[in-house]
């Protein structure tokens, strides 16, 4: 069950956007279940959530929510206020050199086929990653032998005292699926970076991405997208295969037959199931391989 509501409005700031009480999440996530967030805030632009943030208790949680294709959103919802940016963060432009300056609500998606259209090659994986920028950015995002750190030059962030600032990707401290941004901060921007390219050749490499992901990947289901890190040197889909889990199930949650790092919702499944069903993998991994996987999905709110 979750807790009862324990921000009231008056003590949320005035917002030009949309604030919403007991939001449900599940309609907004990939796997299609979870609770509520407490408040749902839905900016009007970058100065509305600056303000917002700035006037906002510190001691409120904040979570920015994307497309929420790699969230486990827990059953008993989100604290605090839950951050989903809109059309006017979703913009995309030239900014010359080869590099578009992104809005953090943009789709990888729409971000690939723009830099096709202009010429740009580079970006053609973004394709491959269901998500937004924000999340790419934050994440590290990365597929087909390409990260979200190749093509970054640098990222535009609300702090969590609402200053708004310009991270070089330098700043960022990137690895492996994850990065050094500042506690609480919000992507709302980024420029990216590729190189001169035909157009048909990009769209060409995009195709062969969508085709590559159709084929490999449970695309059609509710999932959540690679649910574990790529331990060094190992797949962790083969790692996963070989203790035995294709197929394994937890209430309406199953592992993937398809592609066995992934985690779907056959239609009944609480986040309770996909969670839980993600630490009967992991155990059976440890137990067959000795290999601790580490999860990729984020898993949010109460339990």
């Amino acid at each position: 069950m979750s807790e009862t509501l324990t921000l009231p409005a008056e003590k949320l700031p005035d917002v030009r956007g949309k604030l919403t009480p007991h939001a449900p999440l599940a309609k907004l996530v990939w796997f299609k279940a979870g609770g509520a967030a407490d408040w749902l805030f839905e900016p009007a632009d970058v100065d509305d959530l600056c303000a917002f943030v700035r006037d906002l208790d510190p001691s409120v949680p904040l979570l920015p929510l994307g497309l929420g294709s790699n969230l486990i959103v827990r059953d008993g919802g989100v604290p605090g206020v839950t951050i989903r940016l809109g059309k006017s963060f979703a913009k995309i432009e030239t900014a010359g050199d080869h590099t578009l300056n992104c809005g953090a609500g943009a789709h990888g998606v729409l971000i690939a086929s723009t830099a096709r259209d202009n010429g740009i090659a580079g970006l053609e994986f973004l394709r491959g990653i269901p998500g937004t920028l924000g999340g790419f950015v934050r994440m590290n995002g990365g597929a087909y032998g390409c990260e979200t750190a190749d093509v970054l030059v640098d990222c535009d962030v609300v702090l969590r005292d609402g200053s708004l600032k310009t991270l070089p990707v330098a700043e960022l401290g990137y690895t492996y699926r994850h990065s050094q941004l500042p506690e609480g901060a919000v992507v709302v921007a980024a420029r990216l970076k590729g190189e001169a390219g035909d157009p048909e050749q990009i769209g060409a490499e995009m195709e062969r991405i969508a085709q590559a992901r159709e084929e490999s990947q449970p695309v059609r289901t509710k999932t959540g997208g690679s649910t574990f890190k790529n331990p060094p040197g190992e797949k962790a889909w083969q790692l996963v295969d070989a203790a035995g889990c294709r197929g394994m199930m937890r209430g309406g949650a199953q592992v993937s037959e398809k592609h066995t790092n992934f985690l779907i919702n056959t239609g009944t499944a609480t986040s309770a199931d996909i969670e839980q069903l993600g630490e009967d993998v992991r155990a059976k991994v440890r137990a067959n391989s000795g290999v601790e996987l580490e999860w990729e999905i984020q898993r949010v709110g109460r339990k």
